[in-house]
C-alpha cells in the first residue's frame, strides 16, 4: 500500500463515524473520492456515491461508512454520563476504556469507569452498557450539563497499531476497510478502463439495520452489487470450534455464498480471482450475511448482489485486527470485477 492510500485509510480511522452522526467521516470519504470520479453525490441522509460514467452495465462496489459506538442516554446529578448504545457494541470491552464525547461545542474526553478490583465482591458478572458510566471529570449534574447534551454520540479514543507481519490494529475496521476498497476499487476500475459504470459506494447506518443500503439501493438500481465488509477470521485462540468458519487472516477476500448471494455474480467474482490471481476463500452464508447485501439483493425488484469480506478478528472490539495484503486484494477483486462485469452481465439465474 503507497503512502496515499494509508494515509487515506488513517484518516477513515481515526474520523468518528457512528451509526447516525456520519458526517465527518463521510466528508473523509468525499474528498478522497473527488481526486478521480466523473460525479460524487450524497443524499438527505449523508450516503455518499461516487460516478465514473461507462457503458450501459452498471456496478456499485459499496461499504458502509459508520461504526458502532455509544450514546449520551442521561445525566446524573453528580455529574456522570449514563450510555446507551450504537449498534452491536459490546459491553465487556467498554468498561475502563477512554472515550470522546463528541459534542456541538467539540470533543469532550472522558473515561468508562470501572471499579477496582481490590473494591469489588467476588465475581460481579460484566454491567449492562446502560448501567455503565462515562466520568468527565465533572463536579455535578450542571457542571456536565454544560459540556454534554442528551444524544451526544461517543466513540473509543482512536490508537492505529502497526503489528508483526504487516497486520494492522484499530477501532471501526468495521468498516472503514469496506469504503477504502470500495474508493480504491473505483479508482483501479477507472485505471484499467473499464467500460461499465461504476459506481463506488459509502453507505450510513448500517450497523442499524442497513438502512443507508436500503436507499442507496433504491435510488441508484444497478446491474450488479458488490458489498464490502468485515467477516469474522475464526483463526483466534478464543474462537469458539462450532462456529470456526475456516477464515484466516492473510489469506485473501472471503466470497460468500449461500441466500443473500447471487449465483451468477459469485461465480464471476471467482473468475475474476483466478484471472487475476488473487486468492480468495469461500464463506457459506445460509440465512443471511448481516451486511448491505442484504438490503441491496431486495431492493426494486431485486438487485443481483454478493458479500465479499475482509478477514477480521475481535470485530467490535477497540482491536479489531486486518491484515493489509487482504485488503489490498480486496480492492483489486472489486476493480477486476468492475471492469470484467459487461462479459458477465446481464446477471440472472437460468431457470
Amino acid at each position: 500500500m503507497d503512502d496515499r492510500r494509508r494515509q487515506f485509510l488513517e484518516e477513515l480511522l481515526s474520523t468518528p463515524g457512528p451509526s447516525g452522526y456520519e458526517a465527518n467521516s463521510q466528508r473523509v470519504w468525499v474528498d478522497y473520492v473527488s481526486e478521480f470520479a466523473d460525479e460524487v453525490h450524497t443524499d438527505d441522509y449523508g450516503n455518499a456515491v461516487a460516478t465514473l460514467s461507462g457503458g450501459d452495465t452498471e456496478v456499485a462496489l459499496a461499504g458502509h461508512g459508520d461504526e458502532i459506538g455509544f450514546i449520551v442516554r442521561d445525566l446524573t446529578d453528580d455529574g456522570h454520563v449514563r450510555m446507551g448504545r450504537i449498534g452491536g457494541s459490546d459491553k465487556t470491552v467498554s468498561r475502563g476504556q477512554h472515550v470522546t464525547v463528541h459534542t456541538a461545542d467539540g470533543p469532550v474526553d472522558g473515561v468508562v469507569g470501572q471499579t477496582a478490583i481490590h473494591l469489588r465482591e467476588g465475581d460481579d458478572g460484566v454491567p449492562d452498557v446502560a448501567e455503565q458510566h462515562v466520568d468527565v471529570g465533572a463536579t455535578d449534574g450542571d457542571e456536565l450539563a454544560e459540556l454534554v447534551d442528551r444524544g451526544d454520540p461517543i466513540t473509543f479514543q482512536q490508537t492505529v497499531t502497526d503489528l508483526e507481519n504487516g497486520r494492522l490494529s484499530a477501532r471501526g475496521m468495521d468498516n472503514r476497510i469496506g469504503i477504502w476498497a470500495a474508493a480504491e476499487g473505483l479508482r483501479r476500475a477507472g485505471e484499467n478502463d473499464a467500460e461499465a459504470t461504476v459506481h463506488a459506494v459509502s453507505t450510513v447506518q448500517e450497523e442499524v439495520g442497513l438502512q443507508g443500503a436500503k436507499m442507496v439501493g433504491f435510488d441508484l438500481d444497478p446491474d450488479v452489487a458488490i458489498a464490502a465488509d468485515v467477516t469474522h477470521a475464526t483463526d483466534s485462540p478464543d474462537s469458539p470450534g462450532k462456529r470456526s468458519t475456516g477464515v484466516e487472516l492473510g489469506k485473501g477476500p472471503v466470497v460468500s455464498r449461500g441466500s443473500t448471494n447471487h449465483p451468477v455474480v459469485v461465480e464471476a467474482l471467482r473468475a475474476t480471482g483466478e484471472d487475476a490471481d488473487i486468492d480468495l476463500q469461500l464463506q457459506a452464508t445460509g440465512i443471511r450475511t448481516g451486511t448491505d447485501a442484504d438490503a441491496f439483493y431486495t431492493s426494486r425488484g431485486g438487485i443481483p448482489s454478493v458479500n465479499v469480506g475482509l478477514p477480521n478478528r475481535y470485530m467490535h472490539t477497540p482491536v479489531e485486527v486486518i491484515d493489509e495484503d487482504d485488503l489490498d486484494a480486496v480492492a483489486d477483486l472489486l476493480a477486476g470485477f468492475a471492469v470484467r462485469a459487461p462479459d458477465h452481465a446481464p446477471f440472472a439465474v437460468e431457470v
